[in-house]
């Protein structure tokens, strides 16, 4: 047998026995599912999820994103979860993000019926509790951060003294990220403009919803144009859309000095930059790219992440789960302070494991004691935060 004819044996013989090896993992397609409270191009809360699952199709070998959009009672009524993620699993999904609070009890009793696959819901805590089933975790990014941030903007812009913020339903969660935007308005009005943080009036309107729902929440554009009319020249988003920029936007055309800071979406600010100050976003896909990983590996085990940002690199979006975009609306004087605010938290993040400005002494609305003097939050009381703080107007329940 010549040295060519070896060579050809050789390798069909090679080929024959990769053929009956199993796929690695690696090159095993992977299926994951992403499940949205709203359309994946609201500029928004959605649109942040939506990314990250894409951040991970493209960084995942072999990797298949399922999507469905606007699971909400206004969009999809007749539609439940158990529906969408029984159409997931046949299409062959492994792993199936819900990415809304408004999922959270119905992902563990789905996840029940499926127990094979591997459940996350974002912004929930039933992993925390016990009450999820062993295939269910959750992950949230610490965003009291990024609402300390926008809150210091506006402080930073208010001329009036009066900042109003609209917030989504009431819970938990949007009651923590309303008093991180207070704590971090009231810091910088005293700090760096020298305001008595005691005359900076704040109010929170509650809408109902995470976004606008006719018929059912109050309407958003109504709500910001009435902060605006009521002295209001900081309108502070908590919800998913971008109602506040359109109307800051409409009344600076109008000839009004008002500004806004956005929720959720890296880019918000492009829907009206003259009056955005910056907006504290989501950074899922790093996150969810690591738990996809641990699932299609095997190694997944249930937990509760609640993941911060990278201090290093704040808007680095290969590592840091929370970031703020710097709006251009921002002057360079307030941009250099809120640079400088921004530096305090990160030393204070290295050498406290909990948030900056949870320090006592800190009461709730009630006037009932929420830390004492003395002392700092734990990061699950901040998580269970069961007031509006004191010195704040609107609604705790």
């Amino acid at each position: 047998m010549t040295r060519k004819m070896l060579f050809v044996v050789m390798a069909i013989a090679l080929l024959a026995t990769l053929a009956l090896l199993p796929a690695t993992a690696q090159e095993d397609e992977f299926i994951f599912g992403v499940v949205l409270v709203g359309p994946k191009n609201d500029r928004g809360w959605s649109q942040a999820h939506f990314e990250g699952g894409q951040y991970v199709a493209e960084h995942m070998e072999n990797a298949e994103m399922l999507v469905f959009e606007s699971l909400n009672p206004a969009d999809a009524p007749e539609t439940t979860l158990l529906d969408v993620v029984t159409e997931m699993v046949d299409a062959g999904a492994q792993l199936i993000f819900t990415t809304s609070d408004s999922f959270e009890e119905d992902t563990s009793v789905v996840a029940e019926a499926f127990p094979d696959v591997v459940f996350i819901n974002a912004s929930g805590d039933d992993a925390l509790t016990g009450e999820a089933p062993p295939n269910v975790g959750n992950v949230m990014g610490q965003m009291p951060w990024g609402k300390m941030i926008a809150g210091c903007a506006a402080g930073l812009a208010t001329e009036t003294g009066n900042i109003g913020y609209l917030g989504p339903l009431i819970n938990y969660e949007t009651r923590r990220l309303a008093n991180s935007v207070y704590l971090g308005a009231r810091y910088c009005y005293e700090t760096y403009r020298d305001g008595d943080p005691e005359d900076l009036t704040f109010t929170v309107t509650w809408i109902g919803f995470w976004f606008n729902i006719p018929g059912v929440t109050l309407d958003p554009t109504e709500e910001v144009n009435s902060f605006f009319d009521n002295g209001a020249d900081v309108v502070i988003s908590g919800i998913d859309t971008t109602e506040a920029l359109t109307v800051a936007s409409q009344r600076r055309e109008a000839g009004e000095n008002v500004y806004t800071v956005a929720y959720d979406y890296i880019d918000a600010c492009d829907e009206a930059p003259e009056v955005c100050l910056g907006v504290p976003y989501f950074n899922w896909g790093p996150s969810y790219l690591a738990i996809a990983e641990s699932v299609r590996e095997g190694t997944w085990e249930q937990d509760w992440q609640w993941v911060g940002p990278d201090w290093e690199d704040l808007n680095n979006l290969d590592t840091s789960a929370i970031g703020f975009n710097f709006g251009p609306a921002l002057s360079e004087e307030q941009a250099a302070n809120l640079e400088d605010f921004i530096a305090q938290a990160a030393a204070f993040a290295e050498e406290n494991d909990t948030f900056f400005l949870y320090e006592g002494p800190l009461n709730y609305q009630d006037g009932s004691e929420f830390i004492p003097e003395g002392e700092i939050a734990d990061p699950i009381d901040v998580w269970y935060t069961e007031q509006l703080l004191e010195g704040m107007i609107g609604a705790s329940e």
